[in-house]
């Protein structure tokens, strides 16, 4: 390993319940927690309180270049102001829920939040979850998880956490996307949540990255 600091990557799908594993999981081991999904959701809400479509390209970069990006950590979790606005709950809006993917697929907006997600890395030890973690952001940390669910299981979570984003239909797009599309990256160890409570799930966490040579 490098002398970096350590890098935890989790990955998966909408709904399998990465988030929350990756808190617990920071939390227990004195690490920083980064949502980078949060950051392509910020980004998407400066994008649509502008007016741009968030479908056209071209108009986001244009939007990107304006836009002061400020992350952060408050209590060994990441945040984000975009322009001097800290953000939170707008993140979950149902419109930015429908237009994310969208964004997040424009190579010009993930080089500069990868940019800052790496730079994380330079003063915490971090668990970081995404859909490109372990395969672009992190390639090199041995510690890679990947969280999956069946879309039955993940449809019925984000209803009952009020959302009504079609997990399907973002699947597609977060795999089909031609810029770090979502996918097992290698040596990642795989997580089926389907059938599991959470604390189930965080403890398969802890074994496999014990697995994976973390001491």
């Amino acid at each position: 390993m490098s002398d970096q600091h350590r890098a935890v990557a989790i990955d998966g799908p909408a709904a399998s319940g990465k988030s929350t594993v990756a808190k617990r999981l920071a939390k227990s081991l004195g690490m920083v927690m980064v949502n980078s999904g949060a950051m392509y959701r910020a980004v998407t809400w400066q994008v649509l309180q502008e007016g741009v479509e968030p479908a056209d390209s071209e108009a986001v970069i244009a939007a990107l270049q304006e836009m002061e990006i400020v992350c952060g950590v408050d209590d060994s979790f990441s945040d984000i102001r975009i322009n001097g606005r800290f953000l939170a709950e707008e993140l979950r809006s149902e419109e930015v829920n429908n237009n994310v993917s969208w964004v997040a697929a424009i190579p010009e907006v993930r080089n500069r939040l990868v940019a800052m997600q790496r730079a994380y890395r330079a003063s915490n030890d971090v668990v970081m979850e995404g859909r490109d973690i372990g395969s672009v952001v992190f390639p090199e940390t041995p510690f890679k998880l990947y969280i999956d669910a069946s879309e039955e299981v993940r449809r019925a979570r984000r209803a009952g956490d009020g959302e009504a984003d079609a997990v399907a239909v973002r699947d597609a797009q977060d795999s089909q996307r031609k810029t770090a599309p979502l996918k097992i990256s290698e040596g990642a160890i795989v997580i089926d949540s389907s059938e599991m409570g959470i604390d189930e799930v965080v403890e398969a966490a802890h074994r496999a990255l014990i697995s994976l040579g973390w001491k």
